[in-house]
């Protein structure tokens, strides 16, 4: 393998992630890497991503660049990643996970709590809608579209007075110093599963020595072992309930814990479960044998609890 090709959206966000994946396989593998941009319908249609059938619309355009021989790798934001299996494909690595948080960026230096009464704020994703309801019933919620810096541009432009956008994704682009923002903690807002974190997806059984021994180096365990929790939480739910989900996962003291929640559309109710697993050890295999034990643990909580019964709304975040 000459030269290793890199499929990827050809949205600022995405490029630069992709770029930095790519940077680092370059390093390890020692050979050249090759940046393919392909355009999915996410980024041409102009409907709420919602109306579009929400998780995946950005990914099935690279899968199939993938599966047909056009690039040699894709990179996702995993967050976007629909968790049903994809004939053909698996993901190949995880790397380590950046910030999972939110961040509400308003105007004036406003946050959550002192934003004025009534005021407007951006979102494309059902769980954040759900969420902002939850903490401020009287916000007007705008459903936007666009990249980081279109809303970004709404509030400097007075349209909005905030929007809510992902750490991680401000920070790969390089404007979070540039941006006045509340961090919203995991805690109180748990985010997407799988947000902060990329997933670097290959064809099955066809990967190549440079490409494969790059791939294993760049693996983070821990990074994977939680989103594997959050993302198996979410697809448990999905059969049942389609209502918004936010997840936290993490590794402490040799514990693999895991928080969900699950919100009705208005946010007006929300279900949450918590439980820990102890990994045999920290390889691989043993954190996700644990993470599946937990999530299944979590999932039947929230089932049990009637997260079934809230309203649909497809998971976007």
């Amino acid at each position: 393998m000459s030269t290793i090709r890199i499929g990827t959206r050809g949205s600022a966000l995405a490029l630069a992630q992709t770029q930095a994946v790519a940077n680092r396989i370059a390093a390890t593998a020692g050979t050249d890497v090759e940046l393919v941009v392909i355009t999915t319908h996410g980024d041409t249609s102009k409907e709420p991503l919602s109306g579009l059938g929400g998780t995946g619309v950005f990914a099935s355009a690279l899968r199939e660049a993938l599966l047909n021989g056009d690039c040699d790798a894709i990179v996702h934001s995993f967050k976007d990643l629909p968790t049903a299996l994809y004939p053909g494909l698996v993901v190949g690595a995880t790397p380590r996970r950046a910030d999972a948080r939110d961040v509400l960026c308003a105007r004036d230096g406003l946050t959550l709590e002192t934003l004025p009464e009534g005021a407007r704020v951006g979102t494309g994703s059902p769980r954040r809608v759900a969420q902002l309801l939850k903490a401020r019933p009287d916000l007007f919620v705008v459903d936007i579209r666009g990249n980081v810096d279109t809303r970004l541009g709404r509030v400097a432009a007075g349209d909005l007075d905030a929007v809510v956008l992902a750490a991680a994704g401000l920070s790969r682009l390089g404007l979070l110093s540039a941006v006045e923002g509340e961090y919203l903690e995991l805690s109180d807002w748990p985010t997407a599963p799988g947000q902060g974190s990329l997933a670097i997806e290959v064809r099955e059984g066809r990967l190549d020595r440079p490409l494969g021994t790059a791939l294993a180096a760049i693996n983070h365990a821990t990074s994977q072992a939680t989103t594997t929790a959050e993302r198996l939480v979410l697809a448990r739910l999905e059969a049942g309930c389609a209502a918004p989900i936010g997840a936290m996962a993490a590794i402490d003291d040799g514990l693999l814990f895991l928080t969900a929640t699950v919100y009705s559309p208005d946010g007006a109710r929300s279900i949450v479960s918590s439980h820990a697993a102890t990994p045999d050890s920290h390889s691989v295999i043993h954190l996700v044998e644990a993470a599946q034990d937990v999530s299944e643990r979590v999932a039947r909580d929230l089932i049990q609890g009637g997260a079934a019964d809230f309203a649909p709304m497809k998971v976007t975040s």
